[in-house]
């Protein structure tokens, strides 16, 4: 029987993303399991931070866990968000972190961005995978939608013209940075079929 997959998230979001695109596994969140784990991302990479939230529960239940580290990157602002997208203003609250940028962006006439997903599947210590998803857009100077979660009001997707928050959870499956790395995980289950 297959084990359960662990995910290493307290990001209802984020971990309604992964049930709803993975229904064939069984899966559990860091909520489920009832516990309280603050994991510190101090990675300077987003590989490096899946990297870590995975090994840090894989070690505690030597169980597979999906872990993942996402961000934003936005042209005009280089340096400022990527791995510190979540971090970004001193709250680092979903909704300070939309106001900082739009402030930092008012002057600015390059609004593109692009959000990435590294997801690490850590089976065991002898086979962790890594899988990137990329999306691009624009950040728009208003919050459009009610879905979603972070910066998803504010994202534009391009060639969509939707934000991540005007999609339900199948759409931004198909759209988002994170639907295509989990494609990517399911394309790689299904044809190496590893035992867990």
């Amino acid at each position: 029987m297959m084990k359960e997959i662990l995910i290493a998230s307290t990001n209802t979001g984020k971990i309604n993303e992964y049930k709803n695109a993975l229904k064939k596994y069984r899966l559990k969140s860091i909520l489920d399991l009832g516990i309280n784990l603050e994991i510190e991302e101090n990675g300077s990479t987003f590989e490096e931070n899946a990297f870590i939230k995975a090994k840090t529960l894989y070690d505690l239940y030597q169980q597979p866990v999906l872990a993942d580290d996402s961000g934003l990157i936005v042209e005009a602002l280089p340096n400022e968000l990527g791995v510190k997208s979540k971090r970004f203003s001193k709250s680092e609250t979903d909704n300070d972190n939309i106001k900082l940028l739009l402030r930092k962006l008012k002057e600015k006439a390059n609004r593109k961005a692009y959000f990435t997903t590294v997801i690490c599947f850590y089976i065991n210590p002898q086979d962790v995978r890594l899988f990137e998803g990329k999306t691009y857009g624009t950040i728009i100077s208003s919050k459009r939608g009610l879905n979603g979660f972070g910066y998803d009001p504010i994202f534009l997707v391009a060639g969509l013209d939707k934000t991540y928050a005007e999609l339900n959870l199948d759409e931004k499956h198909q759209f988002s940075h994170r639907g295509k790395a989990i494609d990517q995980l399911i394309r790689n289950l299904e044809n190496e079929n590893p035992t867990f």
